[in-house]
């Protein structure tokens, strides 16, 4: 290419003299005619113009020639020298990664010598080669050469035929160690923002004698400035039980790997207090801008409140952490959250034209129950009422059954595909039991209605309803029954509903209960009571629960089939063909807890060729709930679920047990 544009270049400067050749020529002809002899002197002439200008051409030709390879040659000694003395390393290595060639400076950067055919990536170990062959588009890899920060970028060169090898790759070594430095110092000097909330600050207080308090509420400012200036941050309190507290990032990986130990130390706090003191903190993180680092916060609080507080929820803008969390919610006494609620809902029933109530997909008595004491409400209030149910299941048959007796809820018991044709904007969509927008009845409800109100008793996980205009979820309830049992009592200074209404509402709390044997607390007693006044029949909510031969004989043999791990955990699985599987599944890891010595239960099943399904539960030293929220589930600290999909029943066992023995190792740490 380069002896082409010569070539151009020739010919510019050298001027075509064939024309005037030619022209003289035709003149000596046109001469000749005339006169021989003069003519015949032209052709003379011609002739040594014709040598002479040969001659002249040559002699030009060579001296361009000499010229041209004069500046080659200095150019490429000026290249050679450039390269010598490149300001940064370079090394040309071949396909396989042997290193052919380097300069001074790629020797200062590795502090080795004698490189010559050895392998670039065992010289520098973090640098992948195999990663630039392989990319389409040109990548810039960053390496660490002994502490400082390199990003390398590369040239490909085909070589001539004649080489051994028809491609070389020429690596450029550019330093980013100042700017790593930056950025690293910008990213641990990041605000992380925590707002910090007592959770039972009054339940503390009213269980402490008068002359402690003072010394409690200073015990817990003193060991939160404490806590906070070992991490050189600030901290600000802005009501009696709340504080906010900003402090780098710098520290946020180590309070993680301490898994916050300030809630141990809250915990600890005895001063004559005979409830433990608990925190729930949200953490935000990564913001682009202050304010949303504090909306991450914000949102990280909510979440650990509604998971039931003693926890940290981190919020990070892609993800989601929790910390703690592994004692029980404690109870509240006070009703007065249940008075407002109650009182906020019997406004938005009125404000409506017609109600819609839905629970969980696979609804269970205390979903079904909770629905049909919010439709009884709605229904006091002279309003159009439906719950939605898509089907019946073996554990709500009895009930529905029940209720199907009835016209009234037979006309007003309507499937997903009914409800989306009644639904308007307008319509006031009450969702019971779950806060999860796809665990629903029917999500797509959620999606037309304007005014959703949640009334759940679960832990809140990462995936909620979010705009709502009424949230009433609290995680010391024992079911979702008990809930709407105290906000019925609170609409109408009494529980106005029928017998057979009392009777679900009572079948709900007995079930999330075990009959009144797990998180029961005086406020279910309560709720119980005026259930019982109201006209429920214990007798008939007894038969609720009654089962057919083949369930029985089903569950007996996941509780003889059941294995004991680390001492005090049983698990086993549910190979019958049975179709209540996942009940029977449940029932069965209720009873595995009434063996001496075991502290929870596991039990797998199959729910179809792609997807098991887990059931755990706990007597409350094991937080089910934290182990199979690992593997996508939730619930609560002694009853929890989880489903894990495209895996057999032997790889889920063996995920379950590595999340087991990760979690009692976590507790070991601890």
């Amino acid at each position: 290419m380069g002896t082409m544009r010569n070539t151009k270049f020739f010919k510019l400067l050298v001027p075509d003299t064939r024309i005037y050749m030619i022209i003289i020529s035709l003149l000596i002809i046109i001469i000749s005619i005339y006169n021989h002899v003069i003519g015949i002197i032209g052709v003379f002439f011609l002739a040594y113009l014709l040598y002479y200008n040969l001659k002249i051409t040559n002699i030009r030709r060579e001296e361009w020639t000499q010229y041209i390879e004069g500046i080659s040659s200095d150019i490429d000694s000026a290249t050679k020298y450039a390269i010598l003395n490149l300001p940064i390393p370079l090394t040309i290595v071949e396909f396989d990664g042997t290193i052919t060639w380097y300069n001074p400076k790629f020797i200062e950067v590795t502090n080795k010598k004698d490189l010559l055919e050895k392998d670039i990536q065992d010289v520098i170990p973090n640098f992948n080669l195999r990663e630039i062959l392989n990319e389409q588009q040109e990548q810039v890899q960053q390496v660490n050469i002994n502490g400082r920060h390199f990003e390398v970028l590369y040239n490909i060169v085909k070589l001539s035929k004649n080489h051994a090898s028809n491609y070389i790759i020429m690596l450029y070594w550019l330093e980013v160690t100042e700017y790593e430095g930056l950025k690293k110092k910008y990213e641990e000097e990041k605000p992380i923002v925590g707002l910090f909330q007592i959770d039972n600050f009054d339940e503390v207080m009213q269980s402490t004698e008068e002359m402690n308090r003072p010394l409690i509420a200073a015990e817990i400012e003193h060991r939160l400035n404490i806590w906070v200036n070992r991490l050189g941050g600030f901290i600000r309190k802005y009501s009696k039980d709340k504080f906010v507290v900003v402090f780098q990032k710098q520290h946020l990986e180590k309070l993680e790997v301490k898994k916050f130990d300030i809630l141990d130390e809250m915990r600890e706090i005895n001063l004559g207090n005979k409830i433990p003191i608990t925190l729930s903190v949200g953490i935000g993180a990564e913001g682009k801008i202050p304010l949303e680092t504090c909306d991450f916060a914000n949102a990280a609080k909510n979440l650990a409140l509604g998971r039931g507080g003693d926890q940290v929820a981190l919020k990070r803008s892609d993800k989601i952490s929790f910390y703690g969390g592994k004692t029980k919610a404690v109870e509240k006494r006070t009703k007065v959250k249940a008075r407002v609620i109650a009182h906020a809902l019997k406004q938005l029933i009125e404000q409506s034209d017609n109600v819609f109530v839905m629970g969980h997909k696979g609804s269970d008595l205390d979903a079904l129950g909770a629905a049909v004491g919010i439709y009884r409400a709605s229904k006091n209030r002279d309003k159009e009422a439906y719950i939605v149910l898509n089907g019946s299941n073996p554990s709500i048959d009895g009930l529905t059954a029940r209720l199907y007796e009835k016209e009234e809820y037979r006309n007003n018991i309507i499937t997903c595909e009914e409800a989306k044709t009644k639904i308007q904007p307008s319509s006031l969509l009450i969702v019971v039991d779950t806060h999860r927008p796809n665990f629903t009845e029917c999500p797509e409800l959620l999606e037309i209605s304007e005014k959703i109100v949640v009334i759940d008793h679960h832990r809140r996980g990462t995936e909620f309803i979010e705009e709502t205009v009424l949230n009433y979820q609290e995680t010391y309830a024992s079911s979702t029954c008990e809930l709407v049992t105290e906000v019925l009592y609170y609409m109408d200074d009494k529980v106005n509903i029928e017998p057979l209404e009392a009777e679900a509402l009572l079948a709900g709390i007995a079930v999330d209960t075990k009959n009144f044997t797990f998180k029961t607390g005086v406020r279910t007693f309560e709720a119980a009571s005026l259930l019982r006044r109201a006209g429920a029949d214990t007798i008939s909510v007894k038969q609720l629960f009654q089962d057919d031969l083949e369930t029985i004989i089903a569950r007996a043999e996941i509780v003889k089939r059941a294995r004991v791990i680390n001492e005090t955990i049983a698990i086993s699985t549910c190979e019958e063909p049975i179709e209540s599987v996942q009940l029977v599944s449940a029932q069965a890891a209720d009873e595995l807890l009434g063996v001496r010595g075991i502290t929870a239960s596991f039990v797998l099943g199959k729910k179809d060729d792609t997807m098991i399904f887990i059931s755990g539960r706990s007597m409350g030293a094991i937080n089910v709930q934290v182990i199979l929220e690992k593997l996508g589930g939730g619930g609560h600290l002694t009853v929890a679920g989880a489903q894990l999909e495209n895996c057999t029943m032997e790889e889920a066992e063996k995920v379950l047990k590595e999340t087991i023995n990760a979690y009692l190792e976590e507790g070991e740490e601890e």
